[in-house]
């Protein structure tokens, strides 16, 4: 393993390292009092065995239910004596862990992720109380139709292949209800294997010599398992036309799922520039076409959607059911619309919001460690600040208006609706 040469971004450096057992490590140094770092482990929902529903999720509860001799109790002790602020979670293509606190602290917290991860107690008086909580976050969907409406969507639009292995994207991090009567402790311990150093990213951020970071990481996390990287294919349908009957929904819901640009293309800059046109604040198409010109719906969005290192773009509204058909009419004549292009206008607006996403998402010390996972996951390497800025500036409404002559999300459109009755297009 040998450590690149530094590039030199403003007032700091970064760099990127791969231990011996995989683990990408994506480190820079800025001039700070804390540190934050993100571990994302490539092992989501989406890899939950079929039938088995929920295994990463409750299995991520029960990593912090005792570690290395504490019990649950002591090791929340211990994190919070370090004074860290702790995220993450399971989403549907990965588990983070991320923490951030004070310098000092950084190989302690190392040391107590690699706990977690490698030294875990497992009890196995707690799996029923962890899938009985996994049991009420589901009845808690019940009662939001926007998740339960999400989750349909892409079950319908990413089915999972026959005689997949993998569970797919159909279904809540907190598993279904059939998934968490078949988990067991032997099961779930299997399943652990998988969080390791195989497809692995920490991003860390904090005032230290490279060389030191590297000896860091490489002290507590350099004997972190094996693990386990597989991709599980999101193989899109298009034409999907659904409906949720929910007879005491006061709205209906509306979600819309079309191919979008993967994060390698070429195009993927100027897609991201045309979504900030679509759906980038109260100057965009859909804000105005659907809430401000018509008044038709009390939320209204469009976003791209990573699965299986593929893009779509997710387009959602909620609206009265009186007015369902004409705001769903408009979502898709906006949509039609994209491949005429962008006004100069709309162009410029898009792309500096998107350059100040850009900037100010590399301010807080945790949001930076973030984007750095997000990086090497997607992009395979850490985009530095000064490169995305000179491709923005770089870009060109007629490059992007060039795509968008060839970008016609609506061929392949997908529909779900939720609500008190069913849409005529539906």
């Amino acid at each position: 393993m040998t450590a690149p040469a530094l590039s030199e971004t403003g007032p700091s450096e970064t760099a990127v390292w791969t231990l011996p057992g995989g683990l990408r490590v994506a480190f820079e140094r800025r001039r700070t009092a804390g540190f934050a770092f993100d571990l994302r482990l490539p092992t989501g929902s989406a890899h939950d065995p079929a039938g088995h529903e929920g295994t990463t999720g409750v299995l991520e509860e029960w990593l912090f239910k005792g570690a290395a001799g504490r019990d649950a109790r002591a090791l929340q002790d211990a994190f919070d004596d370090l004074g860290v602020r702790r995220g993450g979670g399971v989403g549907l293509e990965a588990t983070r862990l991320s923490l951030g606190g004070l310098a000092d602290d950084l190989d302690a917290a190392l040391a107590l992720t690699a706990d977690v991860l490698n030294r875990p107690t497992l009890p196995a008086d707690e799996l029923p109380i962890l899938t009985d909580l996994a049991r009420q976050d589901l009845e808690a969907l019940q009662d939001s139709p926007t998740d339960r409406l999400a989750v349909t969507s892409r079950a319908l639009a990413f089915p999972p292949p026959a005689g997949s292995p993998f569970a797919g994207f159909g279904h809540p991090a907190s598993g279904t209800v059939t998934g968490l009567a078949a988990l067991t402790p032997g099961r779930l311990s299997a399943h652990l294997r998988r969080l390791g150093q195989a497809g692995g990213v920490l991003g860390l951020v904090a005032d230290l010599e490279p060389g030191r970071a590297l000896e860091l990481v490489m002290a507590r996390l350099g004997d972190l398992r094996p693990g386990a990287s597989e991709t599980v294919p999101a193989a899109y349908v298009p034409g999907v036309r659904a409906w949720l009957p929910d007879a005491d929904a006061e709205q209906t819901h509306l979600s819309l799922t079309a191919p979008g640009v993967s994060p390698r293309d070429p195009d993927w800059l100027p897609w991201q520039v045309a979504l900030g046109a679509l759906s980038g604040g109260s100057a965009s198409r859909l804000f105005h076409a659907v809430r401000e010109e018509r008044g038709l719906a009390y939320a209204v969005s469009a976003s791209p959607v990573i699965l299986g290192g593929q893009g779509f773009l997710a387009t959602y509204a909620g609206s009265t059911p009186e007015r369902a058909p004409e705001t769903l009419d408009v979502l898709i004549a906006e949509l039609a619309r994209l491949p005429r292009g962008l006004t100069a206008a709309e162009f410029g607006r898009a792309r500096s919001g998107l350059h100040a996403s850009v900037t100010f998402g590399a301010e807080g010390l945790r949001a930076r460690a973030g984007a750095m996972t997000r990086d090497v996951a997607l992009f395979g390497r850490v985009r530095p600040l000064p490169e995305l800025r000179a491709q923005l500036a770089a870009l060109t409404l007629e490059r992007v208006n060039a795509f968008l002559a060839g970008y016609d999300p609506v061929r392949d459109l997908s529909l779900v609706t939720l609500g008190p009755q069913e849409l005529p297009h539906a």
